[in-house]
């Protein structure tokens, strides 16, 4: 049998083209716009998650903080000083009278945060400034950076008012409460006579002192280096703490401002204000930072608030006290 009867040549009939299909310009445009707006949708939400975090790991930072401080406590019967001066010692200014080594609550606590190597490598009857401290006192440390901060990270010139190098320190994203008042505007060895908060210059603040509470007392807060540079270092005598270009319309301050702020109102400013957080003002004598609404604040129990940059000002100036008998309500 012929079975190639059975064999059809093909035909143009039989032939099947294939169509390739594509993408019109418009179905394009629409797919672009579409991801767009899902893109637009999804940022904030990725953005506050991200925010969240930092937040976190900056709260995380204060709690380790608070325990430092209380381990100081048990050790010394006292919290560390904001910083410690000699009267009549190295390089005494003679507005100020801050003198030498210098040496702040931030390298007080080095032993109880894990960096008893590092502490131990410092001569801490030598002056913060000196160039045998200088290798040590440039070290970044985590735990005094906030993850929010923006800007550089690494050590900073400390410079005096006409711009000429002091010292060069690492940062910190956090500084210790002085109180209402600004001690360092009055030129006077004994800052207890003025500061009516927990930490200052040479302050010997024991847990019975903070008559207010540890827990309606502000030990430390932030103060981010958008606004101005803060150290845990130490404070050099003649030093001067000025704003960033982008908060230029506020005013420089003296060198006690490297580790410490107040809340006012204080006899030295005119008119006397309080700044809470965030404040408009932009002192850098004030706390700041750059989480939205307001900063992370430690208390004296150790415990971390967020205070709102909206909170009652007078609220936020008794929570800076510790022994003027203010009742703190809810904030």
């Amino acid at each position: 049998m012929n079975t190639t009867s059975f064999i059809r040549p093909a035909t143009a009939t039989t032939k099947r083209s294939v169509r390739q299909h594509a993408f019109t310009l418009v179905e394009l445009l629409v797919v672009i716009a579409v991801i767009g707006v899902l893109v637009s949708l999804l940022l904030p939400a990725v953005q506050a998650a991200r925010e969240a975090a930092r937040r976190t790991q900056c709260v995380n930072n204060l709690k380790q903080l608070g325990i430092a401080f209380h381990t100081y406590h048990d050790t010394f019967k006292q919290f560390p000083s904001a910083y410690i001066s000699q009267p009549g010692g190295p390089q005494e200014h003679p507005e100020t009278l801050d003198a030498g080594p210098g040496w702040a609550w931030g390298t007080l606590l080095l032993p109880f945060l894990e960096q008893a190597p590092l502490h131990d490598q410092m001569t801490p009857e030598m002056p913060c400034w000196e160039a045998i401290n200088a290798p040590h006192v440039a070290t970044t440390l985590d735990v005094f950076l906030c993850p929010t901060a923006t800007g550089e990270r690494w050590p900073f010139r400390v410079l005096d008012q006409s711009g000429n190098p002091l010292a060069t320190f690492s940062r910190a994203h956090y500084v210790t409460n002085v109180g209402q008042e600004e001690p360092w505007g009055h030129t006077i060895h004994d800052f207890a006579r003025i500061a009516d908060g927990p930490l200052y210059r040479n302050s010997e603040t024991r847990t019975a002192d903070v008559l207010d509470g540890l827990s309606s007392t502000v030990f430390l807060g932030e103060h981010h280096s958008a606004l101005s540079l803060k150290t845990w270092v130490g404070v050099v005598p003649g030093a001067s703490v000025c704003p960033t270009p982008r908060y230029a319309f506020s005013a420089c301050d003296r060198a006690a401002t490297l580790v410490q702020v107040h809340s006012g109102p204080s006899s030295k400013e005119i008119p006397p204000a309080i700044h809470p957080p965030n404040s408009p003002l932009c002192h850098v004598c004030q706390m700041f930072a750059e989480h939205p609404g307001g900063c992370n604040v430690m208390l004296g129990d150790g415990s971390v608030r967020f205070v709102s940059e909206m909170i009652n000002q007078l609220t936020w100036s008794a929570l800076s006290s510790r022994a003027r008998g203010e009742v703190v309500g809810e904030y």
